[in-house]
């Protein structure tokens, strides 16, 4: 028995001498400390061992473990150092080179065209609210006086999640959530996403975003509206920016309009940027319908306002000249950092 616990030792010792990697070590590790290795076979063959040698045989298998294990531990420790320095040597950092540098993004033209919109109506003391971008049908049209055979209802220009919950087509929804707060007077512009089944082209996108503005209290007039809106087109294209008002019709504001602004390209003299015309066209506004008031819980005969709606993409698009709509979206950096 002692002279095989010695082959076994000596056979373990030249395989850990010889080990260069960490998975040879485990291999003979296995191999002759493993439930099924050899000086575990040594160990269930005690029971052939006359009664009186078995405290002898026992020490001098303990005795042979205890050396294996130490051998093992030493060359795991010496390959693990050896290894660490490697590395080290492979990853020495040279200081006085210069560091990376860090690519950053770049401000979006919709960010830095809602930004500069917000001020300019904060300033005027407009608060700046949010509104849900799932909304009811009855929200998004009916308290809006949009009848249910409108055609702005037609499942092909509206993405419907049920029959009466849909992703909001407009921002509009929102002033009725404010009106039917109760808090007068109001003044606010509603910024957010809004979605429609058009098809992806240069001035058209599903996924869009637009400025709702409101205005509730006593006394307000049409006058009131274009001195509002005036003052707002000449802070964000120029204080030469002159504008005009067009009749039109809304289902919710009545009498309504859209309002144009003078070519700040040209001046009002005509250029390809205004087609020729010297005017174009930014934002839809109008006096909020009456109907639209009671329905939301405002007298009419105690309350006005007045409403408008712009593109924040048509803005920023006109604003930084730019010719398509979808490279607002390809989050091209080059592209970006133009603004």
């Amino acid at each position: 028995m002692k002279a095989k616990l010695d082959q076994i030792r000596e056979q373990a010792l030249a395989q850990i001498a010889n080990s260069d990697t960490m998975e040879k070590l485990s291999e003979v590790r296995v191999a002759v400390l493993g439930k099924k290795g050899e000086l575990t076979s040594v160990l269930k063959s005690m029971k052939d061992v006359p009664p009186e040698e078995r405290p002898q045989v026992g020490q001098w298998v303990n005795e042979t473990r205890q050396e294996i294990e130490k051998k093992l531990e030493e060359a795991r420790t010496k390959m693990e150092r050896a290894l660490r320095e490697a590395r080290l040597k492979a990853e020495v950092i040279d200081v006085t080179l210069p560091a990376k540098k860090a690519e950053l993004g770049h401000r979006h033209p919709n960010t830095i065209a809602l930004e500069e919109i917000e001020r300019i109506f904060v300033g005027m003391g407009y608060e700046v609210v949010e509104g849900p971008e799932v909304e009811t049908d009855y929200y998004n049209f009916e308290a809006l006086n949009i009848p249910a055979d409108h055609p702005a209802k037609d499942e092909q220009d509206t993405f419907y999640v049920t029959g009466d919950i849909l992703l909001r087509t407009q921002t509009s929804g929102t002033q009725v959530h404010e009106m039917e707060k109760g808090k007068l007077p109001i003044r606010m512009i509603a910024p957010g996403r809004v979605f429609r089944a058009d098809e992806v082209d240069a001035t058209h996108s599903p996924s869009f975003h637009q400025i709702e503005g409101l205005v509730i209290d006593k006394h307000i007039t049409f006058a009131d509206l274009k001195g509002t809106l005036a003052q707002f087109a000449k802070e964000l294209f120029g204080e030469e920016t002159r504008v005009k008002f067009r009749p039109h019709h809304f289902p919710f504001t009545e009498p309504s309009a859209e309002m144009d602004v003078s070519c700040f390209k040209c001046g009002g003299k005509g250029c390809r940027f205004c087609k020729g015309s010297g005017w174009i066209e930014i934002l839809g506004c109008g006096m909020v319908h009456p109907k639209v008031l009671k329905m939301s819980g405002i007298d009419p005969d105690q309350y006005t306002g007045f409403a408008f709606g712009l593109g924040l993409e048509r803005i920023a698009l006109l604003k930084y000249e730019i010719d398509d709509m979808r490279l607002l979206y390809e989050n091209d950096v080059r592209f970006l950092k133009q603004f």
